[in-house]
């Protein structure tokens, strides 16, 4: 039955919405339009995958734009989002391979076993998960919880939207701790998770997508092409001999601090770790000590980006590139192999402290 209203009621309901401010809506005038009813509905079956077994699919760039995601009691299957969002779990999957484009917020695991992943996002932890092969990007520490036999490698991926999409992610590329594991649930006499070997190739575990839909996405898991930096990690290191590189906020920053990484890597150096974080003045004092007072102005620009690089002659190796490729750029580097470990651990204490690691 449809509903009535007398004009004495619909009077009334117009003075009530003049007391309120509005304009009292006239009789036969179209309802007042706000922007949140023009907002394009969300349908929720858009942002999942729920119970598939041997497909191949995916999300294409911009079609999810930041919205969360949800992966469900999937069986054998290969699954890609090429895409920016906002939070993504997966659910109750078996024997997949999944590649997972920036999360700005969490991506959790729960139920999972024998899956192989590429994960980019802010935070990362997984439940009641077992035998899962994970190449990570993760801001703050992983956290893993009544799980086993989980092995961790860094992220290494590339395709033209990706470094756009960690943007809109508000992920640095420079903030990756994928090897810093915090078992919340550990096993007296037992391991629970360990890392993967350093030369693992990212296509033996999860393989390129091979769908018409999905090609048009020009991927490449060339580890020197990747958008994350690939780095060491906590891995035993190869030397004794570290060196920090530090560049300051500017308009080449990146391609600087990614041109010094190719210089070194070149030279058989190990990358061991990278950080992006802002510094107060106070900061580099307590950092950088006796080399503070021409950096000071630096710091107003933004944030530094540092790099730990290792091997034997890393420091003079370092000295020399920055002084021969970036003669222009106002750049830290170690003074020696002495002062180079307390560099290393004055910087890194200072940005996992500043990070709340």
């Amino acid at each position: 039955m449809g509903c009535f209203f007398s004009k004495k009621a619909k009077k009334k309901r117009n003075s009530e919405e003049a007391k309120a401010g509005e304009q009292p809506q006239q009789d036969g005038e179209e309802p007042k339009q706000y922007s949140w009813d023009k907002r394009e509905k969300v349908d929720p079956k858009d942002y999942m995958f729920t119970g598939l077994k041997d497909q191949t699919v995916g999300k294409l760039p911009d079609k999810i734009a930041g919205q969360q995601f949800v992966i469900q009691e999937c069986e054998n299957c290969n699954i890609y989002i090429f895409d920016h969002s906002a939070t993504i779990t997966i659910d109750d999957c078996t024997n997949c391979r999944i590649f997972l484009g920036p999360v700005k917020g969490s991506v959790f695991f729960r139920d999972c076993k024998d899956c192989k992943c590429v994960v980019a996002c802010q935070q990362f932890r997984t439940r009641d998960c077992r035998r899962m092969d994970v190449f990570l990007c993760c801001s703050t520490q992983p956290i893993i919880e009544s799980s086993t036999s989980m092995k961790f490698g860094c992220f290494q991926y590339y395709y033209p939207e990706l470094a756009l999409q960690f943007k809109e992610a508000g992920l640095s590329i420079f903030n990756n701790t994928w090897s810093n594991i915090h078992d919340f649930t550990p096993v007296a006499g037992e391991t629970n998770w360990s890392l993967l070997p350093p030369d693992a190739v990212i296509q033996d575990f999860i393989p390129l997508p091979d769908s018409e839909e999905l090609k048009c996405v020009r991927v490449s898991a060339d580890v020197h092409k990747s958008i994350i930096p690939v780095t060491w990690g906590q891995r035993l290191k190869k030397s004794d001999e570290s060196c920090l590189v530090v560049f300051f906020a500017g308009d080449y920053t990146t391609a600087n601090a990614r041109k010094m990484i190719d210089e070194m890597v070149g030279k058989e150096l190990s990358l061991i770790q990278t950080k992006e974080v802002a510094m107060k003045i106070e900061d580099a004092k307590r950092v950088f000590q006796d080399n503070v007072t021409d950096l000071i102005s630096l710091l107003e620009n933004g944030s530094v980006v540092a790099l730990e690089f290792n091997g034997d002659g890393a420091v003079d190796s370092c000295q020399s590139v920055i002084s021969n490729t970036f003669s222009g750029t106002k750049v830290f580097v170690s003074e020696s192999k002495e002062s180079a470990s307390r560099d290393v651990d004055n910087f890194y204490n200072f940005a996992d402290m500043q990070m709340g690691m």
